[in-house]
């Protein structure tokens, strides 16, 4: 052997035990720089692109009355919600309106989503009520709203049975769709090593349908507060929506989107809140 070949098989017996390690722990760094910088990048974008929408806004409001009178302005729809604010009007409308959209949410989300997982039990069943489950969710949630408020009052009730009934049906088609689009490999499997039906469903089915039950959360936070609002729009004495129909009534439309800015900070909230539980439960997923 060579001296330069005993130099190089020197160097190499000399390299620090520390030095495999160091390299993974590097690149772990970069791609956290990387992502944050992609989300740096995507946060001062949107940011810009609602100040270029909002300044344009006014100035477009400014030179017209008209303009003025039918679109409002980003200014006054800024100082009907200090008034409301000031006035209590905001926080109690929004507390309302949030409890409702909450309570129909979770109520609307375990019920579809049991009655989901549930019927991957029997293809049977499942072929039996697919078109009664078609059928209901073809209805209109706002032909439902005179029914609700004649089954459970003009009280807190019959918003949330809108807001229930705006999520069930979408929670249950997604929880299905999750149960019936596990790899039937896997479950061949389990029933070879002697799984019993229920343990595949509790060990295999449940927790390969959670991203679809989690894309269905995201979906139905938006319907929940959708049945919500046109439940205080049929009949109520508070609430975002009963803010914005007595505002567009009397024609004050600074106020019904100043209204609507808090109702969309609320569906944003609610979807934040369960991309994070996902988050939480799902660990594997690299795309959260």
């Amino acid at each position: 052997m060579s001296n330069e070949d005993h130099h190089i098989a020197g160097a190499a017996v000399d390299v620090p035990p520390d030095a495999t390690l160091a390299a993974p722990g590097v690149r772990g760094w970069v791609r956290r720089f990387r992502a944050l910088r992609g989300h740096a990048l995507v946060l001062t974008t949107q940011i810009a692109v609602l100040v270029v929408l909002l300044v344009s806004w006014e100035i477009a409001t400014a030179n017209s009355k008209l303009n003025a009178f039918l679109f409002g302005s980003p200014s006054a729809i800024w100082g009907f919600l200090v008034q409301m604010w000031k006035d209590g009007s905001l926080i109690t409308d929004t507390r309302i309106t949030a409890l409702e959209t909450l309570l129909g949410f979770l109520a609307g989300n375990v019920l579809g989503t049991l009655i989901g997982l549930t019927l991957w039990y029997s293809r049977f069943v499942s072929r039996v009520v697919q078109p009664f489950v078609v059928a209901i969710g073809s209805i209109p949630i706002i032909a439902l709203a005179p029914i609700c408020i004649i089954w459970f009052g003009t009280g807190l009730s019959s918003k949330v049975a809108m807001a229930t009934l705006s999520v069930v049906v979408v929670a249950l088609i997604t929880a299905y769709k999750g149960a019936m689009s596990v790899d039937v490999d896997q479950i061949n499997l389990m029933r070879t090593l002697g799984a019993s039906k229920r343990h595949i469903f509790r060990k295999l089915i449940v927790p390969a349908s959670l991203g679809d039950i989690f894309a269905g959360l995201k979906l139905t936070a938006g319907f929940a507060l959708i049945g919500a609002i046109i439940g205080e729009f049929m009949s109520s004495s508070a609430g975002l929506g009963h803010a914005i129909f007595k505002a567009g009534s009397l024609y004050i439309i600074p106020k019904v989107f100043a209204a609507l800015v808090v109702t969309i900070a609320l569906a944003l909230c609610l979807t934040y809140v369960v991309g994070k539980i996902e988050k939480l439960l799902l660990p594997w997923r690299p795309d959260l």
